[in-house]
């Protein structure tokens, strides 16, 4: 169950930063999910509930990497070339059992298991073959060389993919490579989606004087589930606190975790904060990021509530900053902040300090080659233009208070960020 304290998150006061949010995730909340074994082939993008274990070792057997001659390093020359004769051939598939390697070199082909004795293999291109069918191995190779151990790859009895990890085509291979059939995972994250306005209209329906299509949760749904998350619609709630009350509490009693966008901040039509209070307790979070500041935190009948920003870049980058690591949290996933990559900014631009804020721009390599940001030429949090004309946010800490051309600067590509 998910603990959430009043203290956690206060409303007035210093700004709190990105990282003392995500240490709260840490210290107050828990993976909520349960676990179910699930086949191999089904488990991408799942989060791994215990350590993958390897039943064997990978290899399973010291085999050849490569197409050659395996000998034994003791049977080579120490000052010129070793003619040896050619013995057996053994092929992948094929077992070596009764071959000795001793005085002759044997014929081998990748991934086939190495000759009793043998620990090092010739490329074939760098064997000569003479006429008699004996081959002339040349100086040089070290002992060892081409050949690959048993176990190299994966040791029986290590762990070879950690838990908590969400897991990747390569994992899964890895996990078939040792045998495994199934792999124990978390049950997926299911999260409830809401939007909030009278001014939102569903996209195929005329458009009112006043109104607006609702593409905020169309973002967040479709967000969520590139984030492994199974995402709920639930559609657009009005403006209404009795009717928000009564939703969000339904939805509390079917879903992990509530999120919506709008109607979090403090006018007059921000019905979000009398609503979870009605259902549940909400403390308000000022948080030093923007576009995004307005984000709320609260439990409804125990289940975590998130309402984000109305603007849809502030959704954005709160989700991927901010809510992306409580759910990773609630879900069992070992998560890690994007590390993003320096490049050298490209434009001017000022900031208050005590903030950390996200810039959307686009990069390009200039005449000498390097890769720069170069910023949106509009700032607005409402223009949806910014996140698909763009290739990512620069990063900008809590201290700089000014990026001129020339600095460096930390950039996220949108697709590292779900």
């Amino acid at each position: 169950m998910a603990q959430l304290s009043d203290d956690c998150f206060a409303f007035g006061g210093p700004l709190m930063t990105i990282e003392d949010a995500h240490a709260l995730f840490g210290e107050r909340l828990v993976a909520v999910v349960g676990t179910e074994d699930v086949p191999v082939l089904e488990a991408d993008g799942r989060i791994l509930a215990e350590d993958c274990v390897a039943p064997i070792d990978v290899p399973p057997f010291p085999n050849s990497a490569v197409d050659g001659y395996a000998v034994r390093f003791a049977d080579l020359r120490a000052s010129d070339a070793t003619v040896l004769p050619v013995g057996a051939v053994v092929a992948a598939g094929a077992s070596s059992e009764g071959v000795s390697a001793a005085g002759s070199a044997t014929r081998i082909f990748t991934g086939a298991p190495m000759p009793a004795e043998a620990d090092t293999v010739f490329m074939q291109e760098d064997v000569h073959v003479l006429p008699d069918g004996r081959v002339s191995l040349p100086l040089g190779l070290k002992r060892g060389a081409n050949s690959r151990d048993a176990g190299e790859d994966a040791a029986k009895g290590s762990s070879i993919v950690p838990a908590g990890r969400r897991l990747r085509p390569q994992d899964l291979a890895l996990a078939t490579a040792v045998g495994l059939r199934t792999l124990k995972v978390r049950r997926t994250l299911r999260v409830g989606v809401f939007s909030t306005g009278n001014e939102l209209v569903e996209p195929g329906a005329p458009l009112r004087p006043g109104a607006i299509y609702d593409s905020n949760r169309i973002l967040l749904l479709a967000l969520l589930r590139r984030m492994g998350v199974a995402a709920r619609d639930l559609g657009v709630i009005r403006d209404d606190p009795a009717a928000l009350a009564a939703r969000l509490s339904a939805a509390a009693a079917e879903h992990d975790v509530i999120l919506t966008s709008g109607g979090v901040s403090t006018g007059d039509e921000d019905h979000v904060k009398t609503a979870v209070e009605t259902v549940g307790r909400l403390v308000f979070w000022r948080l030093g990021i923007k576009p995004g500041r307005p984000v709320a935190m609260g439990m409804i009948d125990g289940k975590p509530f998130l309402g984000l920003p109305g603007n849809p870049v502030a959704v954005y980058v709160t989700l991927v900053f901010v809510v992306r690591p409580l759910l990773a949290r609630l879900a069992g996933e070992a998560y890690a902040p994007p590390r993003g990559f320096t490049v050298r900014a490209a434009f001017s631009y000022r900031k208050r300090a005590g903030r950390r804020e996200f810039v959307r721009a686009s990069l390009a390599q200039d005449a000498d080659g390097t890769w720069e940001a170069r910023k949106f030429q509009r700032d607005g949090a409402g223009m949806l233009s910014s996140l698909t004309d763009t290739d990512g946010l620069v990063e900008l800490e809590e201290d700089r208070i000014e990026v001129v051309p020339g600095d460096i600067v930390r950039f996220h590509p949108h697709e590292a960020l779900w």
